[in-house]
């Protein structure tokens, strides 16, 4: 794993460590995929985290005078899902992002990292890619912007150096008329990499096309778009013949290939399917439907916000971890190099907190974070200095049981029970989030938590019963 860590006050020292250690430091924001490179051994020679997570600032996404929508680096794909800006004037961004895995995952996984990442299967990259974003990096040596086509060359391979950091991800905010719509298929409908995706951005006049961009993900060794096919919609109506064709231009453009998730073929038809879909749901002004506007984020009340950290500080391997969990002041001097959740189980010896596959997939991990439902198993330990967190041993109080454990109970929910706590977890802070909430809603905020026991009937009825029993 690493042998440093640092916790960034400003964007100055983040870029500063970079600049000493270059191709041995990576930077944390959301960390949800390093966490699993890092596991996995694909990180040879990296050394150095350089924590940025609780920089103040970062996590905004803010309308500019000049007509521009900015995503800070430290925006997560459940800041874009809830936000207001985003619904109304690049929705497909907001849908994109609503489709990243599950409501933990999303409350640590940023845009920028999403990016960065350069799968041609990441689900943010079409739309902004299709509403015209550019990023912006930044180095101790100086800043360049450049647009999204840019940045990419190749699969998982951007233009950034080293010592580079996006600093801002903005797009010009689309003009009156402009509707816009993401596609996505996954083989389950959540916590899934998309098989193909693609974004589709309109400028209509009085229902005639006047600008058009179609980008798909996952059909080439990057996102791209689809020229034939978005100049083929300008100038027209969305009838049913246009759309047809505009459907099959896409699905030639491609360039798929043969993997576990799909063959060539495959792809390449359910991409003119998807499209087709797609643009009958803008002509018919159903691109809504599907998502809700206002999604489950398991925050619980308001969006979090970077800037409660301590001053910024360096934890070498030797160093200490100060961190409060249930209430409850701990020290610790070891478990430096692992994950929050085995922190958590080694170190501090809350076991209840469970490793089901340390990938992010199951949510056997799910505790709070500063407030926040995450993945313990995808963040790294020295997050936890200076942090709040609370496991499935800090729900009961004053010798009472959370009302979600008690429903639990009640309605026979515990199979094996190894799956529990994440469920716990989850339901409890969706609770706080909404208070009494609708089937759909306590579905979506489940997403997250894998049971291999049950066909969740009794998990989905002790939440409504827990609601009832507040």
């Amino acid at each position: 794993m690493w042998t440093q860590y640092y916790t960034a006050e400003n964007l100055e020292q983040a870029l500063g460590w970079l600049a000493e250690y270059g191709e041995r430091a990576r930077i944390v924001a959301g960390a949800t995929d390093l966490m699993l490179e890092l596991e996995r051994g694909q990180r040879p020679g990296l050394e150095t985290l350089i924590d940025i997570t609780r920089v103040p600032g970062l996590d905004e996404i803010r309308l500019d005078q000049e007509g521009w929508i900015h995503l800070g680096p430290l925006v997560t794909h459940n800041h874009c899902a809830a936000s207001a800006l985003l619904h109304e004037r690049a929705f497909a961004l907001a849908q994109a992002c609503w489709r990243v895995g599950a409501p933990q995952i999303r409350n640590r996984g940023t845009v920028a990292g999403n990016l960065i990442t350069a799968s041609p299967a990441n689900d943010s990259i079409p739309p902004l890619m299709a509403l015209g974003a550019r990023v912006t990096l930044r180095s101790a040596q100086g800043e360049r912007t450049l647009s999204l086509e840019d940045f990419y060359t190749g699969v998982r391979k951007t233009v950034m150096r080293p010592d580079e950091l996006v600093v801002d991800i903005a797009f010009p905010s689309p003009p009156p008329g402009t509707r816009s719509a993401f596609y996505k298929l996954g083989l389950r409908k959540a916590q899934a990499i998309s098989v193909v995706n693609a974004a589709i951005v309109l400028q209509m006049d009085e229902g005639v096309v006047q600008t058009a961009n179609i980008t798909l993900g996952s059909v080439a060794p990057t996102v791209i778009h689809a020229p034939e096919a978005e100049r083929s919609l300008v100038g027209k109506t969305l009838e049913e013949e246009v759309i047809e064709r505009a459907a099959a231009l896409a699905a030639e453009e491609a360039s798929p290939i043969d993997d576990l998730r799909g063959s060539a073929a495959y792809r390449r038809h359910m991409l003119k399917v998807g499209v087709r879909r797609t643009l009958q749901r803008l002509a018919e002004g159903r691109e809504r439907e599907a998502m809700p506007e206002h999604p489950v984020t398991l925050w619980g009340g308001e969006p979090p916000r970077a800037g409660k950290a301590p001053a910024a500080c360096e934890h070498p391997a030797t160093g200490v971890i100060e961190t409060t969990i249930n209430g409850r002041s701990y020290r610790f001097t070891s478990g430096f190099d692992k994950s929050l959740l085995r922190l958590l189980r080694e170190e501090a010896g809350l076991i209840g907190t469970k490793e089901g596959c340390a990938e992010g997939e199951c949510g056997a991990c799910t505790v709070f974070l500063d407030g926040v439902a995450v993945m313990s198993c995808l963040v790294p330990a020295p997050r936890a200095h200076g942090a709040e967190i609370v496991t499935v041993e800090g729900l009961a109080q004053d010798g009472a049981l959370h009302p979600i454990q008690q429903a639990f109970i009640e309605e026979g929910a515990v199979q094996c029970g190894y799956c529990t706590p994440g469920f716990l977890m989850s339901g409890a802070k969706l609770l706080e989030e909404r208070p009494t909430p609708r089937r759909e809603e306590i579905l979506e905020g489940l997403t997250g938590n894998l049971c291999r026991c049950t066909g969740y009937y009794k998990i989905i009825s002790a939440v409504e019963r827990a609601a009832e029993l507040g």
